[in-house]
């Protein structure tokens, strides 16, 4: 029989995280137990409460990794120059995270003890809501509207995003760079002035996604080309 590799302090606290944060996204805050989280860590109940206090404290670390990993991904997207840019770097960087931290994402909008119902999804979704707020009370001002407004259409931007996001997390369908194209032309045009989104284009963008997603509409000789 190979003999067994005792796991180190961190090694066990970094797999209680993993094990906890898989349940977590499965079955929600209030479902799970620490008799699960134990049995599938394969450790004692004592192990846990040792690392983390309990249920509470596992879950308040979890989240505040997630919480981190979100921001962290929105936070470069407002150095762009120009606002759409922003949305657009945005809704993708969104998007990203939620492909790339699936379970994560799953975790931040699920049910949440109530204690902490504060310091989840909704800090993350207030705090990328205020550095929006402040992008478009300048671009208000520039134009003439009333900069009172700014955190209102804030919030109606960045919800947007976020329920799509949950919308995606199920269907996956269109791809990641579609769905972030598909966000920032309503919101930047609005249901009067869509533009049509070439999903092709997107996919071969490649190293000019950027561009790309700022101004997704169809090649003119692809579209001539098809009414040819």
């Amino acid at each position: 029989m190979s003999k067994r590799v005792r796991m180190s302090a961190q090694e066990r606290r970094e797999q209680l995280v993993g094990v906890g944060r898989a349940v977590f996204a499965e079955r929600g805050y209030e479902a799970t137990s620490v008799e699960e989280i134990a049995e599938r860590a394969g450790v004692s109940k004592p192990v846990v409460y040792q690392h983390f206090g309990g249920k509470e404290g596992l879950y308040a670390v979890i989240v505040d990794r997630e919480v981190r990993h979100l921001t962290d991904s929105i936070k470069s997207c407002f150095d762009a120059v120009t606002p759409r840019l922003v949305a657009t770097r945005a809704a993708d960087a969104f998007l990203t995270y939620i492909e790339e931290h699936e379970e994560g994402f799953r975790v931040l909008v699920r049910d949440a003890p109530t204690p902490l119902t504060e310091g989840s999804f909704a800090t993350v979704i207030a705090d990328v809501a205020a550095r929006c707020e402040q992008l478009l009370v300048d671009e208000f001002g520039d134009r003439g509207f009333d900069e009172d407004t700014a955190p209102m259409y804030a919030r109606m931007l960045v919800g947007a995003v976020a329920l799509v996001g949950e919308w995606w997390l199920d269907v996956r369908k269109p791809n990641r760079e579609v769905v972030a194209a598909h966000v920032v032309n309503l919101l930047w045009n609005g249901l009067s002035r869509l533009e049509p989104v070439d999903a092709k284009r997107l996919k071969k963008a490649g190293k000019h996604r950027d561009a790309l997603l700022a101004d997704p509409t169809p090649d003119p000789e692809t579209t001539s080309e098809k009414r040819s």
